[in-house]
Formats: C-alpha cells, sequence, structure tokens
C-alpha cells in the first residue's frame, strides 16, 4: 500500500508540474541562445534539473517516512547522494547562470568531492574489479584520488552527452533500467524513471532544458549509485561491466579532450565536435540522431548482457565508434566540396 501510494505522489507532482509547465516556468531562469554553441531557437527554461533535485528529495523523503526499501540508507548510501548532488547542481546552476571559467567549474567539483568523502568515507572508490582476469586490485591510499577522477570524467562525459533534445533524458533512463534489471534499488529508479519520463516530454517539445546543474546532479546520482552498488554486492557487475554501460559517452569524451588539447584548446572549452553534431551536421534530423546515438550507447551493454567478454566488446565498439566518425566526417567533407 505504501509502495502504491508513493508511486501515484511521484506521478501526481510530474503531472501538475507537466500541465502547469507554462505558468511554472515564468519564474524560471532562462538559457538564451547565442548563435554559437547555444543554437536553440528561443529562451528556454533551464528548470529541468531542480524538477530532478526535487524529485530526488521527495523520493527519498518519502522512502524514509515510509520506512521503503531499507537497502537504500546501507551505508550512508543516502547521505551522499543527497549532499554530492545537491552541491554538483549548485555549480552547474552557477555555470549555467555565469558561465564559470573551466577551471574554477573545475575546482568547485573537486572540493564538492572531497567534501562528501571526507563526510561519507563510504562514498569512496575502494576498488576495481575486472571481469576478464578475474582480479580484483584495491586503491588504497589513492582511494579519494581515483573516486575524485571517477566522478569529475562521469560528470564531464554525461555533461557532454548532453546536446540534443531527449537523448540525455533516455540515456538515463537506459541506465535506470539497467539498476532495476540487476535488482538493486528498483523502486528507487522506478520512481526516478517516472520524472525522467515526464521532464522527457517537456524537453522533447523544448520548452525546458536540464542544463549544466541538472547534467551534473544526473552524474552525482548516477556515480553514487554505481559505487554503492559496486561495493557493496559482488553480484552486481564488474568495474570493466560499468565502463560498458558508460562506453560511448566516455570514448566521445576522450576524443574531445584530445582534439582540444591538440588544437591548444583547453579540454573542458565547449565546442560542436561532439558525436551527436557530427551525426547532425550530416543527416540533419535531430530525431534521428538521437536514434542512432542511443543505439551506439545501447548496443555495447546488450553484448555484455549476452555474456560477450567486455574486451572484446570495448575493441568491437572502438571500431564501430571511430568508423562512424570518420565516415560521417568524409561525407561532409565530400558533401562541402561538391557545392
Amino acid at each position: 500500500m505504501s509502495v502504491f501510494f508513493l508511486t501515484i505522489l511521484i506521478i501526481l507532482f510530474n503531472l501538475i508540474f507537466y500541465l502547469k509547465f507554462d505558468v511554472i516556468s515564468n519564474f524560471a531562469f532562462f538559457d538564451k541562445p547565442d548563435g554559437k554553441l547555444k543554437r536553440h531557437s528561443k529562451p528556454t527554461s533551464l528548470i529541468g534539473g531542480l524538477v530532478i533535485l526535487i524529485n530526488l528529495y521527495l523520493i527519498i523523503f518519502f522512502l524514509t517516512l515510509l520506512d521503503i526499501d531499507n537497502s537504500i540508507f546501507k551505508n550512508n548510501f543516502l547521505s551522499a547522494i543527497i549532499v554530492l548532488s545537491t552541491l554538483f547542481y549548485l555549480v552547474g546552476l552557477i555555470d549555467d547562470l555565469k558561465n564559470l571559467p573551466p577551471n574554477i567549474k573545475l575546482l568547485s567539483l573537486i572540493l564538492s568531492i572531497f567534501f562528501v568523502s571526507y563526510l561519507v568515507p563510504e562514498i569512496n572508490l575502494e576498488l576495481v574489479k575486472i571481469s576478464f582476469l578475474k582480479k580484483t586490485y584495491y586503491f588504497n591510499e589513492y582511494s579519494f584520488f581515483f573516486t575524485t577522477l571517477s566522478f569529475l570524467l562521469l560528470a564531464n562525459a554525461i555533461n557532454m552527452f548532453d546536446g540534443i533534445n531527449l537523448q540525455l533524458i533516455l540515456f538515463c533512463l537506459f541506465i535506470f533500467i539497467v539498476f532495476i534489471i540487476k535488482g538493486f534499488l528498483s523502486l528507487f529508479f522506478i520512481l526516478l524513471s517516472i520524472s525522467f519520463i515526464f521532464l522527457g516530454l517537456l524537453n522533447f517539445k523544448n520548452k525546458v532544458f536540464i542544463g549544466d546543474g541538472g547534467c551534473y546532479l544526473i552524474s552525482a546520482l548516477v556515480g553514487c549509485s554505481f559505487i554503492y552498488q559496486y561495493q557493496n554486492y559482488d553480484n552486481f557487475l564488474f568495474g570493466d561491466e560499468i565502463f560498458i554501460i558508460l562506453l560511448i559517452p566516455s570514448i566521445d569524451m576522450l576524443r574531445l579532450f584530445i582534439s582540444r588539447i591538440i588544437c591548444k584548446k583547453h579540454p573542458f572549452k565547449g565546442d560542436l565536435n561532439h558525436l551527436h553534431h557530427i551525426i547532425d551536421s550530416f543527416i540533419k534530423n535531430k530525431n534521428l540522431t538521437v536514434l542512432i546515438t542511443l543505439s551506439l550507447c545501447i548496443f555495447p551493454t546488450l553484448l555484455m548482457f549476452l555474456k560477450l567478454e567486455t574486451y572484446f566488446i570495448l575493441i568491437l565498439n572502438l571500431i564501430l565508434y571511430l568508423g562512424l566518425i570518420s565516415f560521417f566526417v568524409i561525407k561532409k567533407k565530400k558533401y562541402k566540396s561538391s557545392e
């Protein structure tokens, strides 16, 4: 009965937000197009990240109040996810509003991770388990370094992946489904999925963006959840399997970092060279671009669930990714030269 009540409550909250969005958005902040990196046609509400944060608070509050799914409170996971998600959201929100210099933004994220890892040591990444090597490596005194590095890379990978409406929201729903299939925190992620579905409907209509605040919040939420499950349940996922789930956003981020450094640009300085930008510049259909990009993201995980070795999946998808990038870049150059 408690689960039914909580589910209805989350549906009602998000339904009201969806139906009354035009009124609510009048009190929100907007992302204005600049003709460069921001190419949307009109100012768009950036309230998406705040809605995710409110849903997170509501879900955790009622899970606590109604004493549902006690596993969520093990090892101070609750404290870590609330505090880090809030801090990451605030850093992203300030960046949305003030366009923070990359170094200041990076330092703010590092300080946020440091504060939470000190407050909740259980969130530190203490080990990595590699499936095909059948070995476990312990970080020991380097635990904080690898924890910080993991969160920073995830935050930037997710932020860079948010370039076309619906793309990041659908990818998050895919990650939530993986958690649900694995049977960990299922109710928590089912309720979160409800909020993301309503938000996705508005995002698809170009009414709301998640913004950097929402992207960083999502990275904190996903990162804490992966570390919590990974370190507390032996039958969850290996480290290399988690990387496979995040493979395409991760290698796209690494490619962008390398290409920017080669071009003597700051690795965190935005551009229009992301995977989805390259695909969309050729096919000029954003919905089809999202479909292609998400298919690339889901494909490695499907192979993993078919019990293929992760090193084979990595090599295969790296070849596929680089081949696709090369194909669209060459096609685009040929198209331009023929004009």
